[in-house]
């Protein structure tokens, strides 16, 4: 046997198995290329980009003229595609609701919320915080307020307090106003004398001026989104 062609075949079996290797390091890396391109595009489709962005935003909702609600968030997007249109609030929104006598009545702030126009619905996320008018306290994670029934509700863990009770459950439904609300899976009651916890530390919403309502520095359209 002639040991230059045993050493010829075994290196031109290395030669292709490495050729082999690289072409199916090619392919993987060229599939995963291909997919992160796809995913990429999806991202910065027109559809996916937000049509509006607003900084510092401080705006008002009117209805006949009159004031109803003021809202002020750090950032609002405003996205629209053939699905949905909504304004997102990344950053975290304040929400103040007036009566008819341009007083406050109820007001919420969190740290994520969406506005879904066409449904007219609002979703609030993370560190829900609620109060309406006597200083009552509702704390969540989720809670939904849908604007044409006049309704908020959540179906996750809810803590009311009061000035002198702590109430927990799960699941709650009241008026927007905060006023008749009723939770659906009661867990316990504590009572209590609350001398620092009637409202929240941040609930800074209910101190805002006259002249803070009325400014709209960062938001120039603030009729786009009037009732």
């Amino acid at each position: 046997m002639n040991p230059q062609k045993s050493d010829s075949k075994k290196n031109r079996k290395k030669i292709s198995g490495i050729a082999a290797l690289l072409t199916g390091a090619a392919i993987l890396l060229f599939g995963a290329c291909e997919n992160d391109i796809e995913k990429i595009k999806a991202f910065t489709a027109p559809e996916n980009l937000p049509v509006v962005e607003a900084t510092n935003v401080k705006t008002l909702f009117t209805d006949s003229g009159e004031v109803r609600f003021f809202l002020k968030a750090p950032l609002l997007l405003r996205f629209e595609n053939q699905e949905k249109t909504f304004i997102e609030f990344p950053e975290g929104i304040e929400l103040v609701k007036y009566d008819e006598n341009q007083e406050i009545i109820s007001s919420i702030t969190a740290d994520y919320a969406k506005q879904f126009e066409k449904e007219k619905k609002w979703e609030a996320k993370n560190n829900v915080i609620a109060t309406n008018a006597q200083g009552d306290t509702l704390k969540t994670e989720l809670l939904i307020w849908e604007e044409q029934e006049e309704k908020i509700h959540t179906e996750e863990f809810v803590k009311i307090i009061r000035t002198d009770q702590i109430i927990t459950g799960i699941g709650f439904t009241s008026d927007q106003s905060l006023q008749n609300w009723r939770i659906k899976n009661p867990k316990g009651t504590i009572y209590v004398e609350l001398e620092n916890e009637t409202k929240p530390e941040n609930d800074s919403i209910s101190s805002i001026s006259k002249e803070e309502q009325g400014s709209d520095e960062g938001f120039k359209e603030p009729l786009e989104f009037q009732k």
